[in-house]
């Protein structure tokens, strides 16, 4: 019988335990026309562990924030159909999301109106990415986001801060590698990752950095994990993709 069709007969559900039960990991917005400013900071952000949403105008912002409710935008303060003064006084009229300005100006009127609009943060082009990750986990530790500890899915509970994945009472022997995996996948419920995407965010960990060396320790994995590694329910195959961690209901799309 194929993966795909048994685990979509038997999907797991997920409950997590956080401060708030509908968010794994923080999900940051970054607004900004250049397209290789949002590439710089959807990698940079995306290996930290953030989930990232993006936005190339002020309007395609404004709706991205609806629709993906993010826990902190990084707003480019210049901006084509709205620029970024206009967004953020927008987006504080009906929420208190966290905002962080960027601007290839270091003018301190330029600034202070940021503020003055709701801006939490201002940094200036060109910028560290490095810096600016650190920036984002200050704002968000300001708004006391605190992320899940426990994600429960069928019988597995795993912990992320104890490092300790259970199958009902019992404790599972997992690798560092084979935990990191574990942790991406569950983390980002019913996202498909590549395996570069993999390899990409367990770089700083023991890990070869092929693509089929993946799929050697997602078969490891799930014969640890799985109550029957050759029809999974919890890792899956996207055949000509990589693979998610199917549950049957996604605490956020």
């Amino acid at each position: 019988m194929p993966e795909g069709r048994s685990a979509r007969t038997s999907t797991p559900n997920v409950s997590i335990r956080s401060s708030d039960p509908g968010r794994i990991v923080p999900r940051i917005l970054v607004v900004d026309d250049e397209p290789q400013i949002l590439e710089l900071l959807r990698s940079y952000l995306r290996r930290e562990g953030f989930d990232v949403e993006e936005a190339a105008d002020g309007e395609a912002a404004l709706a991205a924030a609806q629709r993906a409710q993010p826990d902190l935008v990084i707003l480019d303060l210049m901006l084509p159909r709205l620029d970024g003064r206009e967004v953020c006084r927008r987006i504080r009229e009906t929420a208190r999301t966290p905002i962080i300005m960027l601007t290839a100006r270091d003018e301190e009127t330029d600034k202070l109106l940021g503020l003055e609009l709701g801006a939490d943060d201002y940094i200036t082009k060109p910028f560290s990415p490095r810096e600016v990750v650190a920036r984002v986990r200050a704002v968000l530790r300001r708004g006391a986001w605190e992320p899940a500890s426990l994600i429960h899915a069928g019988a597995l509970t795993i912990d992320l801060r104890a490092h300790v994945v259970r199958d009902g009472d019992r404790r599972l022997e997992l690798t560092p590698t084979e935990f990191r995996l574990l942790e991406i996948l569950a983390s980002h419920p019913n996202q498909v990752f590549t395996r570069m995407q993999l390899i990409d965010r367990i770089q700083g960990h023991a890990f070869e950095g092929y693509e089929r060396t993946v799929d050697a320790h997602v078969k490891n994995l799930r014969g640890k994990v799985e109550p029957d590694p050759r029809t999974p329910r919890y890792i899956v195959t996207v055949y000509g993709v990589g693979y998610k961690f199917q549950v049957a209901d996604a605490p956020h799309g």
